[in-house]
C-alpha cells in the first residue's frame, strides 16, 4: 500500500497501529492501519470522503438501527477528518443496534482516533468475548494500552494476538512500535525483521522498520529501506519525510503529545 499524505506517510497499525495513528489532520485514522474490525462496507462513492459522508450519512439516518449503514457512515467521517463527529454517530449506532460487536469495535477505534484511549479500550473489550476473542481487536487494545504507557500490558495482547494467528507482521509491527516506545530499539528492530520478512507485510512495515533503524543511527540503511521498489518521486518524498522524523533521534509525537505510529498491514 503506498502511503497516504504527508504528516501520515511514515508513521500510522497501531495505528498505531498498528499502533494508533490519531492527530493526523484526517489523513490515516487507526481504522485504515488495524484491520477489518467491522463489517466491509462498498467503496467510497467516487472515492470521495466528503461525497460517501453525505451518501452514508443519508441512508444511516433513513434507518439508525443499520448496521451497516452505521459502519459506512463512521468510516466515511473518519476518512474525511471529521472524528468527532464519528464518535457521536457510531455511539449511538451501538445503542440503536443493541450492542452489534462490529459497530462496538468501529466505535472503540473512532474513539482512539480522536485520543480517547481509556474509553476505546473499555468499548473495545465489549466487541468481543474472552471466548471468541478476535486477534485485530487485541492487537488494537494494545496499541491503545501503548497510547495509555501501559507497555507490558499491550505486549500481553500482542500474544495473545499471535496465539490466534502466528507470524502476522501487523501484530508483529505493533509489537516492535511498542518497545520502540520504550527505547529498547535492538528489540524492536528484531520483531519489525520478522514482520519485514513475512510475504503479507505492507509498505507500512517497511516504515517502521526504516524508522527504528534510523533511530539507531544507521540513516543510510534505514533510507535504503524506505525507497525499496518505490518509483523515484515516492521514494523521494518517503526519504525526505524519514530525515524529518529522525531529526529528533527520538520516537516522534503529534500535537498532542501521543506517538502516532502506523504499522498494521491490515485495511478496512
Amino acid at each position: 500500500m503506498r502511503l497516504q499524505c504527508p504528516v501520515a506517510r511514515l508513521l500510522a497499525s497501531a495505528a498505531l497501529t498498528a499502533f494508533v495513528a490519531v492527530g493526523l489532520g484526517g489523513c490515516q485514522t487507526m481504522s485504515d492501519v488495524t484491520g477489518s474490525l467491522a463489517a466491509k462496507t462498498e467503496p467510497s462513492p467516487q472515492a470521495d470522503p466528503e461525497r460517501a459522508a453525505e451518501v452514508y450519512g443519508d441512508r444511516y439516518r433513513a434507518n439508525p438501527k443499520d448496521a451497516n449503514a452505521a459502519l459506512a457512515y463512521g468510516q466515511a467521517l473518519r476518512a474525511n477528518g471529521q472524528r468527532a463527529q464519528a464518535v457521536a454517530v457510531l455511539q449511538q449506532a451501538t445503542i440503536a443496534t443493541g450492542g452489534n460487536k462490529a459497530v462496538l469495535a468501529a466505535y472503540g477505534r473512532a474513539l482512539a482516533d480522536n485520543g480517547d484511549f481509556q474509553q476505546a479500550f473499555d468499548v473495545l473489550t465489549r466487541a468481543h468475548t474472552p471466548d471468541n476473542p478476535d486477534w485485530r481487536i487485541l492487537s488494537v487494545q494494545g496499541t491503545v494500552l501503548d497510547q495509555l504507557g501501559r507497555n507490558d500490558e499491550a505486549r500481553r495482547y500482542y500474544a495473545s494476538a499471535l496465539k490466534i494467528v502466528p507470524g502476522e507482521p501487523s501484530v508483529l509491527s505493533n509489537l516492535g512500535l511498542s518497545y520502540m516506545l520504550t527505547k529498547e530499539l535492538p528489540k524492536a528492530e528484531e520483531i519489525l525483521r520478522q514482520a519485514y520478512g513475512s510475504t503479507r507485510a505492507d509498505a507500512r512495515v517497511r516504515q517502521n522498520l526504516a524508522l527504528v533503524i534510523g533511530l539507531q543511527g544507521r540513516f543510510s540503511e534505514a533510507e535504503s529501506i524506505v525507497k525499496a521498489d518505490l518509483p523515484p518521486e515516492e521514494a523521494a518524498a518517503n526519504v525526505a519525510y524519514l530525515r524529518e522524523m529522525l531529526k529528533g533521534k527520538d520516537a516522534p509525537r503529534n500535537s498532542r503529545g501521543t506517538i502516532p505510529v502506523a504499522a498494521l498491514s491490515q485495511k478496512d
